[in-house]
């Protein structure tokens, strides 16, 4: 009889309910909701402790805070950033009135290729918001030297790379900012929230500002500031998330090398990996499905869906397909076909730390015998 248990690609972190009864009851007791409370400015000394930064701020979500770093770094004009991402990078950029310009990714890999955005590079270009895409480290030596020559800013979105390191030191430590996501998807989660890494207290300062409204005290405005705050709900969740969070990482790294054993020797399923010198998240585990396998990728997925699997084509469709980008210039396909090859090949199956290795090795001989 078949197995009839689903397996979703991914399911949130979620320790102990009695270990959050207390927070909540604090917050109970102080009637301090929002604005910064206790454990709003915690959460923040002890992310950036965790994460090896200087300074963080905290968001309600991470596609708020890539609007607000934006604003914060005053860009404008065009701004040259990946098509192989989810849609938040981009949509930042249109919520800005900026010009996002679609360039390639590494032939290989999935971020930025440097040689394409100095080739895209115009007088009108301001900035480049390259994505550590599954948390692999982007080129950064190259993007920074390409951003160094032109005069330009680098905003990393780092939604992926939560606690990643590479040579030796924090991923987020690298560009002008750095914006992190904790969606409930994420290796770290607060439900909802987010964060921008800054690199000095008055940068930080600027970003506190625009995230309430634009206000520097109680009776003065200077900048037409969102609304974006982190609550005291999710900011104490984050705190308990940290007490987990290191199980939950070893746990991811176990997965993976569980299913690199499993599937290292399935002719035509490549199994990619983050670059050397790199103390990875194991946030995502994607696959490319090339055509030695036999099936397409969309064959396999529905395969796997069958039989109560359910991975997902991460990412696909790219982003300057979607009707609101496909009209760019920089958005037509035989622009962009190493990321266009990726988006049809890719499959990310799922890892969390609740899933157990009898479940990993059901995933993997399905992926196996696909008709078994």
């Amino acid at each position: 009889m078949a197995n009839t248990e689903q397996i979703y690609v991914t399911q949130p972190l979620l320790p102990p309910l009695e270990e959050f009864l207390p927070y909540l009851e604090k917050i109970w007791d102080n009637k301090w909701l929002t604005n910064g409370g206790p454990f709003h400015q915690q959460l923040e000394r002890e992310l950036a402790i965790h994460l090896g930064v200087e300074h963080l701020s905290l968001f309600a979500n991470g596609t708020l805070a890539l609007v607000t770093a934006l604003q914060a770094l005053r860009i404008t004009g065009e701004v040259i950033t990946t098509p192989y991402s989810f849609v938040a990078t981009a949509h930042s950029l249109l919520w800005n009135g900026i010009k996002p310009v679609f360039v390639d990714v590494t032939p290989g890999g999935f971020n930025l290729d440097p040689a394409q955005v100095e080739a895209a590079i115009t007088p009108q270009t301001t900035a480049i918001l390259p994505v550590h895409v599954y948390g692999h480290p982007c080129n950064v030596d190259a993007l920074q030297k390409i951003a160094d020559t032109y005069g330009l800013k680098v905003l990393y979105d780092a939604a992926h790379a939560f606690g990643v390191h590479y040579q030796g030191k924090s991923l987020l430590r690298h560009g002008d900012l750095s914006v992190l996501s904790f969606h409930a998807t994420k290796v770290f989660n607060t439900f909802e929230g987010g964060a921008i890494v800054c690199p000095d207290e008055k940068t930080k300062k600027r970003i506190d500002d625009l995230k309430n409204f634009g206000f520097a005290d109680e009776v003065t405005v200077t900048a037409p500031g969102i609304n974006a705050k982190m609550n005291e709900v999710q900011a104490a969740f984050g705190l308990l998330q940290l007490r987990h969070v290191g199980n939950a990482l070893e746990r991811r790294r176990e997965i993976d090398g569980l299913y690199r054993h499993l599937l290292k020797d399935v002719p035509g399923i490549f199994l990619p990996m983050a670059p050397d010198d790199t103390v990875w998240n194991h946030a995502y585990f994607p696959i490319l499905v090339k055509p030695e396998y036999g099936l397409s990728r969309d064959a396999l997925n529905d395969a796997l869906r069958k039989n109560g699997i359910f991975a997902r084509r991460y990412f696909y469709p790219l982003i300057s397909e979607f009707p609101m980008y496909r009209g760019l210039p920089t958005a037509a396909r035989s622009r962009l076909p190493v990321a266009w090859q990726a988006s049809q090949e890719v499959l990310c199956l799922p890892i969390y730390p609740a899933l157990t290795d009898e479940h990993v090795q059901r995933i993997a001989l399905l992926i196996r015998e696909p008709g078994a």
